[in-house]
C-alpha cells in the first residue's frame, strides 16, 4: 500500500484522499451529538431551534434559535395591546413562536444570499426611514436618554435588541425585495382590477330576520315532546350539577390573641434579608448643553462646534443664565426646554464621559468642555447621591405593613387548619359554637354560584366541587379571611323534566327549524319578485320590510346586510333591474333588486392607473412572497432543521 502511494500516480492519490475523507466525515457525523437527531429540544428556555437543512448544516451551517422569553413578552404585549383575556396566552404563545421560526427561517435565507444590513444601512434607516420622526425630528438626534427611554416605553426592550430587531426587519425588507423583483401586471389586469374596485351600486333589499321566522313557529307539546326523546342525550345533563355545603367563616378580628404584632427585631431581620432592595445607586441632578458634533465629521466641523461651545462657557463664566443659554443653544431636544435640566438618576444611564464630570462638581459648580461620542457638553451638577443603602430608619415605615400582613395572613391560615383539624374530629357544628362562629347550609348551588355569606365564594365552591361528598373539612380563602367547608350532598347533573324545562326545549326547537324556514321563505321571495319583475311588490304581498341602499362600493357595510364582500357581492354581477337568489348569511336572509351602478369611466382609470397598478402589484408581490415563504419553510420542516421544544410552558402569565 506504502509503495503504491510512493507512486507519482496522481489518480491514485485522489481516490486515497476522497476514501480518507469520507472516513473523516463519517467520524464527525458520528461524534456529534445529535447530528441525526431530529426530535424535540428539550430545553425549555427554548422555544425552537433552526439550523440550515441537512447534514453540514447541523455541523458547520448558521443555527438561530427562538428564545421562550421573546415569545411570552411580545405575547404580554399582544395582550395588554389588544386588551385580550390572559385565557388566549396559551394560544398566542403558540402563534406568536411559530411567526418567530418563520423569522429566523427567512432571516437564515437572507444571510445565503448575502443581504445582511450594516451598522451604516441601521444608521441611514433611523435618520431617514419610518421611525426618523421620533429618533431625528428636524434631523436632530433626541439625545440617548431620550432614545433609550423611547425604546423601553414603546418597545418594552434594550436599545441592543431594538437595533438587532430593525435590522431582521430590513434584511427580511430586502429577502422579499428580492423574491419580488420580477412580479409585473399588465395594463389589462390593472384596468380590470380597477373596474371591479370601482364600481358602485344602489340596490333595493327585502330583509327576513330569524328572529321574526322563529315568532312563527309554534310547535304542540307533541311536536316538542318527540323533539326531547329525538334529542335525549343533548339534555342527559342539562340541569348541571349541584352541592349543598356547610361552613363557617372568619376574619383577622376572629384569630385568638388578636392581630399579630410585629416586633423591631422582626423589622431588623427583614431588613438584613433584603438589604439588596434598599441600595441606591449613584445619582446625579444637572443641566448640560449639548453642542452635538456628528459621528465621523470632519476636524474642521468638530472644530467649529468646539468653538460654540468655549463661546457659551464663556458667557456663563461671565455670569450669563445657564438655563437661558441651553434653551437658544442646546442641541439636545429632551432637555433644551426646561433650560437644560434633566432629573435625579443613575449615573449609569449617562456615557461615562459626562457621569464622571458631573460626579466630580459640587453643586452649583459648572464643568469645563466635556467631550462625548454625541458633541461638546457643558454640565452644571444641581444635586448628586453617592451610591449608598437606605438605613432602617428610612424603610421602616415600609416593612413593618409588609410583615403585618404577612403574620395576619400566616395567622388566618394556621387558625383555619386548626378549625379544620377540630371540625374533622367534632362535627361543624360543635367547632363552630366553641369558637362563636356561625354555621351556615347552603342550598343546592352551582359551580358558578354565589355564597351569599361570603366576600368572594369562588375559592370555596372550586374547591367544593373536586371533593367527595362527607369528605374531611377543609379551608380556603374568602378575600377577607377563610372559610371551613364541608360537602353535605351532591345532585349529580341530570336531564330536566319536560314539564320544568319546556321553554328552553321551545328555544332549541325554534332555534333548528328556523333556518329551514327561513331558507324556504327566501326562496319564495327571490322567485315571486323575479315573476314580477319587481322586488318592492313582491315583499309587500308576503308583509316583508324593503330599504334602499346608499351608493355604495365594495367594501361598504350596509344595514341590515352586512358587509358586500360575502354572499351580498352578487349584487356587483346583477344588471340593471336584475334580482338576486336567496341570500341567507347569518341571523337575517335578503333578496336584493339592483336599482343603479355606475363604473369607472375610461378617464377615471387612465387617471389612477399608476396608483391602482401599485396597489394590485403590492398584492401579487405579496402573493409571490407567501408561496415562497411556505415553500421554504416546508423544505426546513422536512429535512428536520426545525426542532421545537417539548417543555414549552403554555403561558407567559404562570398559568396553563
Amino acid at each position: 500500500m506504502i509503495r503504491i502511494l510512493q507512486q507519482d500516480n496522481r489518480l491514485t492519490k485522489a481516490i486515497f484522499a476522497l476514501i480518507i475523507g469520507a472516513a473523516i466525515i463519517t467520524m464527525v457525523i458520528t461524534l456529534v451529538p445529535g447530528i441525526f437527531d431530529n426530535g424535540a429540544n428539550s430545553n425549555p428556555a427554548v422555544f425552537a431551534t433552526i439550523h440550515t437543512p441537512g447534514i453540514f448544516g447541523k455541523i458547520v451551517g448558521e443555527s438561530q434559535q427562538v428564545q421562550m422569553a421573546d415569545v411570552q413578552r411580545q405575547t404580554m404585549q399582544q395582550i395588554q395591546q389588544q386588551h385580550l383575556p390572559e385565557q388566549y396566552a396559551p394560544l398566542l404563545v403558540g402563534r406568536i413562536g411559530q411567526q418567530q421560526v418563520e423569522r429566523k427561517v427567512l432571516a437564515l435565507e437572507a444571510d445565503r444570499l448575502g443581504l445582511q444590513v450594516s451598522d451604516e444601512d441601521l444608521r441611514s434607516f433611523m435618520q431617514k426611514g419610518t421611525l426618523s420622526q421620533y429618533i431625528f425630528p428636524g434631523g436632530k438626534f433626541i439625545g440617548t436618554d431620550q432614545y433609550t427611554n423611547f425604546v423601553q416605553q414603546y418597545f418594552q426592550i434594550s436599545v441592543p435588541e431594538f437595533e438587532a430587531e430593525v435590522k431582521s426587519d430590513l434584511e427580511l425588507q430586502r429577502l422579499q425585495s428580492l423574491v419580488t423583483a420580477g412580479v409585473t401586471v399588465s395594463d389589462a389586469a390593472v384596468r380590470a382590477d380597477y373596474m371591479q374596485q370601482g364600481t358602485k351600486v344602489k340596490f333595493d333589499y327585502a330583509v327576513i330576520a330569524a328572529s321574526d321566522i322563529k315568532k312563527t313557529i309554534n310547535p304542540s307539546d307533541a311536536d316538542l315532546q318527540a323533539f326531547f326523546k329525538q334529542f335525549a342525550a343533548r339534555y342527559a345533563t342539562a340541569i348541571p350539577e349541584t352541592r349543598k355545603l356547610e361552613l363557617f367563616s372568619f376574619d383577622a378580628s376572629n384569630i385568638p390573641g388578636g392581630k399579630p404584632q410585629v416586633s423591631d427585631a422582626d423589622v431588623q431581620a427583614y431588613y438584613n434579608a433584603h438589604l439588596d432592595q434598599y441600595k441606591v445607586p449613584e445619582q446625579v441632578k444637572t443641566r448640560h448643553i449639548l453642542i452635538t458634533v456628528a459621528k465621523g465629521a470632519d476636524a474642521k466641523t468638530d472644530a467649529a462646534a468646539k468653538a460654540k461651545a468655549e463661546d457659551i462657557l464663556k458667557q456663563i463664566r461671565a455670569g450669563g443664565n445657564f438655563a437661558d443659554l441651553a434653551k437658544k443653544n442646546s442641541d439636545d431636544p429632551g432637555s433644551k426646554d426646561q433650560g437644560g435640566e434633566l432629573p435625579l438618576m443613575p449615573t449609569s444611564g449617562f456615557v461615562p464621559e459626562y457621569s464622571k464630570a458631573a460626579m466630580a462638581l459640587n453643586p452649583g459648580q459648572t464643568s469645563d468642555l466635556v467631550r462625548s461620542q454625541f458633541g461638546y457638553h457643558i454640565i452644571q451638577t444641581e444635586q448628586k447621591e453617592a451610591a449608598h443603602t437606605k438605613t432602617l430608619a428610612e424603610t421602616k415605615d415600609t416593612i413593618v405593613p409588609l410583615l403585618q400582613q404577612q403574620k395576619a395572613g400566616a395567622a388566618e391560615l394556621n387558625f383555619a387548619n386548626q378549625l379544620a383539624a377540630e371540625a374533622k374530629k367534632n362535627g361543624m357544628q360543635k367547632t363552630a359554637d366553641a369558637h362563636s362562629l356561625h354555621l351556615v347550609t347552603t342550598d343546592y348551588i352551582g359551580h358558578d354560584g354565589v355564597i351569599a355569606s361570603l366576600a368572594d365564594s369562588s375559592n370555596v365552591l372550586t374547591q367544593a366541587f373536586g371533593v367527595a361528598k362527607g369528605a374531611a373539612p377543609a379551608t380556603a380563602s374568602t378575600g377577607e379571611g377563610y372559610a371551613v367547608f364541608q360537602v353535605d350532598d351532591i345532585k349529580a347533573a341530570h336531564a330536566p323534566d319536560f314539564a320544568d324545562y319546556k321553554p328552553h326545549i321551545l328555544d332549541d326547537y325554534r332555534e333548528q327549524k328556523a333556518p329551514e324556514l327561513l331558507n324556504s321563505q327566501l326562496i319564495k321571495l327571490a322567485d315571486r319578485a323575479k315573476v314580477l319583475n319587481d322586488l318592492k311588490k313582491a315583499a309587500a304581498e308576503m308583509n316583508v320590510p324593503v330599504k334602499t341602499s346608499d351608493l355604495v362600493g365594495r367594501d361598504a357595510q350596509v344595514p341590515d346586510l352586512g358587509a358586500l364582500t360575502g354572499p351580498a357581492s352578487v349584487v356587483f354581477s346583477l344588471p340593471k333591474g336584475g334580482i338576486s337568489g336567496p341570500i341567507n348569511e347569518g341571523p337575517n336572509g335578503s333578496v336584493i333588486q339592483l336599482a343603479d351602478k355606475q363604473e369607472p369611466t375610461a378617464d377615471d382609470i387612465a387617471k389612477n392607473l399608476p396608483t391602482s397598478r401599485e396597489k394590485l402589484l403590492n398584492v401579487k408581490r405579496e402573493e409571490i412572497f407567501n408561496v415562497f415563504v411556505g415553500s421554504l419553510m416546508d423544505k426546513y420542516e422536512k429535512a428536520g432543521a426545525i426542532v421545537y421544544s417539548t417543555k414549552q410552558p403554555a403561558s407567559p402569565f404562570g398559568g396553563r
